[in-house]
């Protein structure tokens, strides 16, 4: 039976979008998640909602516990993960509050548990990763923001840097010559372990400023990309309502 799991970046776990939420607690062998669980129904499918950053946005990036976190989501059974995350373009036609579909990434953390498997005490574990975000959720996810006359980008490679400090105009240059479409501070940690799990996981990124590299423009700073999130963030709550229903159907 189909069962939903949002991660919900900065501003993107509005527990709003639930029918008939209840909380649920749960704990792992990893520790626990970085918010309770909110369960309830969208369109009728069972959806459960967690807070990547706490309720209160209370964990830097580097402090999200994505073991647990992923780990809480399966416990309750969920079929699929959608993830919405906030990020910086690094390409000119990815305009502020364009929604980008997620399809590589590139791992520039350091300090991130990436794995369940902290030892091969019971046989090595080398999860494939070519790649890392489920086709069946990205299309779905693709094809409903263009329903919606969204401003939607059907690929995207993110890199995922350890933050929370903003990239130097050096890096920022650099990622793009490396490929990177995007640059945020979660999705690469999160997609390893979903992946490992064995849950499909697919991810939604929105665009809220260019990072630093054109330098045409002053330095993106945090209430900058607030302001375009929360001009934006009404569009994605419509995409992820629109998506788990069609995904019903």
């Amino acid at each position: 039976m189909l069962k939903i799991g949002i991660i919900g970046g900065s501003g993107l776990d509005d527990p709003d979008i639930l029918k008939n939420p209840i909380e649920l607690e749960v704990s792992t062998e990893y520790g626990n998640p970085s918010s309770h669980l909110l369960s309830g129904k969208i369109n009728d499918v069972e959806t459960v909602i967690l807070a990547r950053h706490g309720r209160n946005h209370q964990y830097s990036p580097s402090q999200v516990n994505n073991r647990a976190n992923i780990k809480a989501l399966q416990k309750t059974g969920v079929t699929h993960i959608i993830a919405t995350t906030a990020c910086g373009s690094l390409r000119q036609k990815i305009d502020r509050g364009d929604l980008v579909v997620l399809d590589q990434f590139i791992d520039f953390t350091r300090f991130r548990k990436n794995t369940f498997a902290d030892s091969f005490e019971n046989g090595a574990v080398h999860t494939a990763m070519a790649h890392p975000f489920d086709d069946n959720l990205r299309k779905k996810l693709y094809e409903t923001a263009v329903k919606l006359d969204l401003n939607v980008h059907d690929k995207g490679c993110v890199v995922t840097i350890e933050g929370p400090r903003f990239s130097t105009v050096a890096e920022s240059k650099m990622f793009r010559i490396l490929g990177a479409d995007v640059i945020n501070m979660s999705t690469a940690p999160e997609a390893m372990l979903a992946n490992e799990a064995g849950v499909p996981y697919a991810a939604v990124a929105m665009s809220t400023d260019y990072d630093c590299w054109k330098e045409d423009e002053e330095p993106v700073t945090w209430d900058e990309i607030l302001a375009v999130f929360n001009q934006n963030s009404d569009n994605v709550k419509k995409l992820l309502i629109k998506v788990i229903q069609d995904l019903k159907e």
